[in-house]
């Protein structure tokens, strides 16, 4: 089959290739073919190694396809059958760690032992998926409980969506930071995840959504969905006096991943405020706090992983809402490139072009 390979941690592009073999077919595994993948910018994380993965890699963790076959016992534990459609979920609760019994289920950490067992191969080399699935690749073996059915009138596309960015940033708002109605919000870094941020905000009723990125075309794209203002990183000083007089946000999202985005979001959260991190970043970038602007701020740091809340739960939300005409996913996705193009996905990215960029198959 063809998939998209990262041979060496740091390459610019990926190379693609038609002799790839998904492997590790058996118990407790089923094997999906990938109808729709989404270019998430941990994949570029990935790729740079700014995020820890195992090389040579298929990267892509965002998709949704069918599943083709179901290995022993799967059918039988999880109902699970061929024909079915599902999303993949790159980190899906076990159910029966202590983080799972207490409803955390995105901090399960069960899953994690599939990124370090080689997903495919090619010829005599084992190739790993980043977060154990690699969703840039016509099919995919994973763990049963990585493949979450979704129902018929769910578009493959926005299925993926769901699987990661969109339950990542509507989490975000609605588990973590729990936006207050009335509130005034600011989210800095508007790509597919913050904008997702700035539809939760919605939904929880927030009275004013600051949109603050360096790209034109997507400040444009936050105010069409639900952003109040959109300002570029260095008039956000001017929006936060604008909005809040001098006193700053309530809630202030962080969705890039930098140390010095999260200085700049804490800097604009009011005293007694709320700064949530969304944004994935280094083990290497540290972020700078004294002691006494902890104490004396009050404000709450609140990092949010995977939405922060039940995976399972967050993405039957995200349907629902989605159902009601509550958040649009389906203009999350700005361009549409074959497989055979996954580096134009990976421009579109890099540049700010694409909210979305949406890997066919």
């Amino acid at each position: 089959m063809r998939a998209a390979v990262q041979h060496r941690t740091g390459q610019e592009a990926l190379d693609v290739l038609d002799d790839v073999e998904a492997v590790g077919f058996g118990p407790g595994k089923v094997r999906i073919r990938v109808r729709a993948a989404g270019l998430c910018h941990s994949d570029l994380s990935a790729m740079s190694g700014v995020l820890p993965q195992n090389a040579p890699f298929v990267p892509g963790h965002e998709g949704a396809g069918v599943v083709t076959e179901a290995g022993p016992g799967v059918t039988e534990a999880t109902g699970l059958k061929q024909g079915d459609r599902v999303l993949v979920c790159w980190l899906p609760p076990c159910g029966s760690c202590a983080s799972c019994r207490r409803g955390q289920g995105q901090l399960c950490l069960a899953s994690l032992r599939n990124s370090g067992v080689p997903n495919f191969r090619r010829r005599t080399t084992d190739l790993y998926g980043f977060a154990g699935t690699g969703t840039f690749a016509e099919e995919i073996v994973v763990d049963a409980n990585c493949a979450v059915p979704i129902p018929d009138d769910v578009p493959y596309e926005v299925a993926a969506l769901i699987g990661c960015g969109v339950t990542t940033g509507l989490g975000a708002a609605l588990n973590t930071a729990r936006v207050a109605p009335g509130s005034t919000v600011a989210v800095i870094g508007c790509g597919g995840v913050g904008v997702s941020v700035i539809q939760g905000a919605r939904v929880c009723g927030a009275a004013q959504i600051v949109a603050v990125d360096p790209v034109e075309a997507r400040r444009e794209a936050a105010l069409r969905f639900g952003a109040t203002e959109a300002v570029a990183p260095e008039a956000l000083a001017d929006a936060r006096l604008k909005v809040t007089g001098r006193e700053g946000f309530d809630y202030v999202f962080e969705v890039v991943g930098k140390s010095v985005t999260a200085r700049t979001a804490y800097e604009a959260t009011r005293r007694g405020g709320t700064l949530c991190i969304v944004g994935a970043g280094a083990l290497d970038d540290h972020l700078s706090l004294n002691m006494f602007e902890l104490f004396f701020d009050e404000k709450k740091i609140l990092p949010s992983l995977y939405g922060g809340g039940d995976v399972l739960r967050s993405y039957e939300r995200a349907i629902a809402l989605w159902r009601a005409g509550r958040v649009d996913l389906e203009g999350l996705i700005t361009h549409r490139v074959p497989l055979a193009r996954i580096n134009d996905a990976i421009e579109q990215m890099r540049t700010g072009e694409a909210l979305r960029t949406w890997v066919t198959m």
